[in-house]
C-alpha cells in the first residue's frame, strides 16, 4: 500500500498539531568559498532548535532559531572571527532565525516560504525542500539554500575575493505531536 503524500496528508489534517525539532538528529551546515573562490570552507551550528505548528486545514508555521556562537569551520582561529563584528556579530546578534509562514506542497516537495533573519536584518525567501516520513512518524525536511551575505551587510573580505554568497544546507528531523484523543 502506497503511503499517502504530504499535499494529502496536510489537507485532511493528519499533520495537525504542533511538531518539535530535534536537534540530535537534525544538522545546519554550510559552505563558502575563499580566496578568489578557489578554496572551499565548510562549517556547521552545533545549536539550533525549532518547532512547527499544522492546524487542521492544512496551514503550517514553523520557527528554526540558530545560535551564531555554536558556529565551527574546525579552525578555532576562523570561528573566532566569524563570531566577531565582522561577520555574525555574535555578542550582539546571538540568533539567525527563518520564521516559515507557508508551506505549498508537491507530493514529496515542498515550498518553504518565510522570513530570514541575521544581525538585525531580514529578507523574505523561498526554499525548495524534500519532505518524507521517517519511522514513528517523523516528518524530515532537507533544504538548500544560496545566501548572499551583503543582503544582511556582511560583506567583510569582498575587496579580497572572499565569496559573497553561502550554501546552507539543512537536515530537518521534526517528531510528531501526540495523536489527538478521539481522533481515527
Amino acid at each position: 500500500m502506497e503511503r499517502p503524500t504530504s499535499t494529502a496528508q496536510l489537507q485532511d489534517g493528519a499533520l495537525a498539531g504542533n511538531w518539535c525539532l530535534d536537534p540530535r538528529r537534525s544538522s545546519v551546515e554550510f559552505t563558502t568559498k575563499a580566496l578568489w573562490g578557489l578554496v572551499p570552507v565548510m562549517g556547521v551550528f552545533h545549536k539550533f532548535s525549532g518547532s512547527a505548528a499544522v492546524v487542521p486545514c492544512g496551514q503550517v508555521r514553523g520557527t528554526l532559531t540558530v545560535k551564531t556562537a555554536s558556529v565551527d569551520t574546525k579552525n578555532t582561529r576562523r570561528d573566532q572571527h566569524l563570531r566577531s563584528a565582522d561577520f555574525f556579530d555574535s555578542d550582539n546578534h546571538p540568533d539567525i532565525t527563518f520564521v516559515a509562514d507557508a508551506i505549498q506542497p508537491f507530493a514529496r516537495r515542498v515550498t518553504v516560504t518565510g522570513t530570514l533573519s541575521v544581525r538585525g536584518r531580514s529578507k523574505r525567501m523561498s526554499l525548495d525542500a524534500t519532505a518524507s516520513f521517517g519511522h514513528d512518524r517523523e516528518l524530515c525536511l532537507d533544504a538548500e539554500a544560496r545566501i548572499d551575505r551583503a543582503d544582511f551587510e556582511m560583506t567583510w573580505g569582498r575587496r579580497m575575493g572572499v565569496g559573497m554568497v553561502t550554501a546552507v544546507e539543512v537536515h530537518l528531523v521534526f517528531t510528531p505531536p501526540a495523536p489527538i484523543k478521539g481522533a481515527s
